[in-house]
């Protein structure tokens, strides 16, 4: 009996020891893994571990905004002076009150912090207004990518009935009308005559200039690793391995260009938006948006094309679901050719809370210093 207890008591106690030095290693090798995140990423990108990229997606690795030493310069740029005054001047709109800085404030990361936007007769818009910021990077514009120039861009909003309500054909005879636009004219174009296509012409110059404010990322990929803590690393590494964010999100700006259903189409239901869709007319276009560029995102909220979300944790916990749900089956799809199906790119992520906090926490560090501007003293 007493051989028995004690056979017993030592095969209890060794398996107790085992247990405590698994737990030991378990620990050591959560804190190796730790200290290989910030290893393994304080080199140059191209040293970087692999990333988790699906076949057929093309994509560039992150990189660095570069440091600005020409923003004084290009300011003094005489269209950009012109352009500068015509997005911030009202007269642009029909009635006086609307101009391109109501929907894209400089004090609000050049966006209006708006679920939609708002403009003329305090009409509410569809969508969420995008920031400007880098814009002269954009491949296309609106959430539709129904304007591929930004002088085709300004169009919309200064025609739109809810939004700035201006008849194009008028625009440059009011501004005629206006004493000091004719020497801004001049000295832009060398001629005072004022045209609608000047116009255009200007203001896409001065969103040109609407630039980034390099983060503490940019400074981690140019070398000074300090700039990052170990949970930002690790977000880091999420952002590229087993959240899947780099399938969309590359590049210089983190975005594709492209456009992709993530499963927020509310078809046949309130809310309904076919987005590419109304352009193309293509069944796999419905629901489908422009990516956006992570650049700045903490400051850009609410985000999505209708603005439904202003908590970047829950955004996380709604990609780390896999947003697939209400793919039609087979029978639906034939029943209905323009039932959205979300885009394949999307799938369930298995993050947990540690790993959800470190990617928002990652996802924080690429927004660098907001942008300031003083309106400027417009023309009367």
């Amino acid at each position: 009996m007493k051989s028995i207890l004690l056979k017993t008591f030592f095969f209890v106690f060794s398996i107790s020891i085992v247990y405590s030095l698994l737990s030991f290693g378990a620990s050591i090798s959560e804190k190796i893994t730790n200290e290989n995140w910030r290893e393994l990423y304080s080199k140059p990108t191209k040293q970087w571990p692999k990333p988790t990229i699906d076949k057929d997606v093309v994509w560039q690795e992150l990189e660095s905004l570069d440091i600005d030493t020409s923003y004084y310069e290009r300011m003094e740029d005489p269209k950009v002076i012109l352009g500068q005054m015509l997005f911030f001047d009202p007269k642009l709109s029909g009635s006086n009150q609307v101009s391109c800085s109501s929907c894209h404030d400089p004090e609000l990361a050049w966006g209006d912090g708006r679920e939609v936007s708002l403009g003329n007769d305090h009409l509410q818009g569809k969508r969420n207004t995008p920031s400007l910021y880098n814009i002269n990077a954009r491949k296309s514009f609106f959430w539709d990518g129904r304007a591929s120039t930004l002088e085709e861009q300004a169009q919309g909003p200064i025609t739109a009935h809810h939004e700035m309500n201006m008849d194009s054909k008028s625009l440059a005879k009011k501004l005629k009308k206006v004493k000091g636009y004719a020497a801004l004219f001049q000295n832009a174009y060398g001629n005072a005559d004022i045209t609608y296509e000047k116009i255009l012409q200007s203001l896409a110059t001065f969103q040109k200039t609407i630039l980034s404010k390099r983060s503490r990322f940019d400074a981690f990929v140019d070398g000074d690793y300090t700039q990052l803590s170990d949970q930002e690393i690790h977000g880091l590494h999420l952002f590229r391995t087993k959240a899947r964010c780099i399938n969309c999100h590359s590049g210089k700006y983190l975005t594709d260009e492209s456009f992709h259903n993530i499963g927020l189409t509310y078809y046949k239901r309130e809310f309904e938006d076919l987005g590419l869709y109304n352009i193309t007319k293509k069944a796999e276009d419905v629901g489908k948006f422009r990516t956006p560029s992570l650049r700045d995102v903490m400051y850009t909220g609410p985000w999505m094309h209708n603005g439904f979300f202003d908590n970047m944790t829950g955004i996380i916990n709604i990609y780390n679901s896999g947003m697939h749900m209400i793919d039609p089956d087979e029978a639906e799809k034939a029943a209905d050719p323009l039932f959205p199906k979300t885009d394949v790119l999307l799938q369930p992520l298995n993050l947990d809370d540690t790993e959800i906090e470190a990617l928002v926490a990652f996802i924080k560090t690429l927004s660098g210093r907001q942008y300031k501007m003083e309106r400027p003293q417009i023309p009367r």
